[in-house]
């Protein structure tokens, strides 16, 4: 089986550049009908009056694919709302979801303007949320999704000055890590992509020596496989930066039982803090529920 979205409708946001655009083009490329998603202005100079959107639509069209514009902020449920509402009354159908949309607004957190904190929040959590939630319907009554979150390294490891974004961006791994449980019976794979890519977002983040190898198409082949048919797993984090690809994953030390009839003091467990975080036996779990039972069994075992 190969990577391929012949009669498949995919969707992604923030498609007027960088990333998105990336995204969009090679979606095309490999068959995907596409809703280009951006309500910002064109991104080619002097040609500011036009839209984004409508640009990589043009891109699409001119290489013999089919796709089509959608100009509204996915920050508020109405607007998520109507481009999936667009998805289906053009094409039909919604196959993929690629959540991609975002802004920065760099600043160290006690310098940080709660309106910030809240835009931020609103554009990459809320909207990853809201467009979700109204294709999840969708998707559920087909038997069939893929969906792709954007999460970043600055979520996953922190990055000084970007806490309303980090927050924001790990806030998507908690979601996904619900959504990969719920939708599983119907279908629906749940995955994020965390990239790395010189675009305008990031513009003066990289070295200038080595910005040329991050081009945003090293994480469109990793969106592309995520969002196939011919991918099987959810609930994977997947770094790709420069050709360079890798699973991030939560995990948790082997940890220390102590006796559950009788808490222990603090001094005990600063005595114990180096066996409390040996990372020689580290354990990963796959859902909520898989973490109480291993506390349960250690219990049991220590009683």
């Amino acid at each position: 089986m190969t990577v391929g979205f012949e009669n498949r409708v995919a969707v992604v946001t923030g498609a007027g550049g960088g990333l998105g655009r990336s995204h969009a083009l090679l979606l095309a490329a490999r068959g995907a009908r596409v809703v280009v998603n951006d309500p910002g202005p064109s991104r080619i100079p002097g040609r500011e009056e036009g839209r984004a959107a409508d640009e990589v639509v043009a891109e699409i069209l001119a290489a013999g694919g089919q796709a089509v514009a959608h100009h509204v902020s996915i920050a508020e449920p109405e607007g998520a709302q109507s481009l999936v509402d667009l998805a289906i009354s053009a094409f039909g159908r919604i196959d993929v979801l690629v959540n991609n949309a975002g802004v920065l607004r760099d600043k160290s957190f006690g310098k940080l303007e709660l309106a910030d904190w809240d835009l931020v929040r609103k554009v990459h959590l809320d909207g990853t949320a809201y467009c979700t939630r109204a294709a999840w319907p969708h998707m559920q009554k087909a038997g069939y999704g893929r969906i792709v979150f954007t999460t970043s390294t600055a979520g996953l490891y922190g990055s000084f000055g970007q806490a309303n974004y980090a927050a924001a961006k790990m806030g998507m791994v908690g979601l996904m890590n619900v959504l990969r449980l719920e939708g599983a019976k119907y279908g629906i794979l749940v995955n994020t992509l965390a990239p790395v890519a010189a675009t305008s977002m990031t513009e003066g983040v990289l070295p200038e020596e080595v910005a040329p190898h991050f081009g945003p198409e090293h994480a469109s082949a990793a969106v592309a496989l995520l969002c196939s048919e011919a991918f099987g797993q959810s609930g994977i984090i997947l770094s790709a930066a420069a050709g360079h690809y890798a699973v991030a994953e939560l995990a948790s030390t082997a940890g220390v039982q102590f006796d559950p009839a009788t808490p222990p003091d603090p001094d005990t467990l600063l005595a114990n803090w180096g066996r409390i975080t040996d990372r020689s036996a580290m354990r990963r779990f796959e859902n909520a529920g898989a973490e109480t039972a291993a506390i349960l069994e250690a219990i049991r075992a220590a009683t």
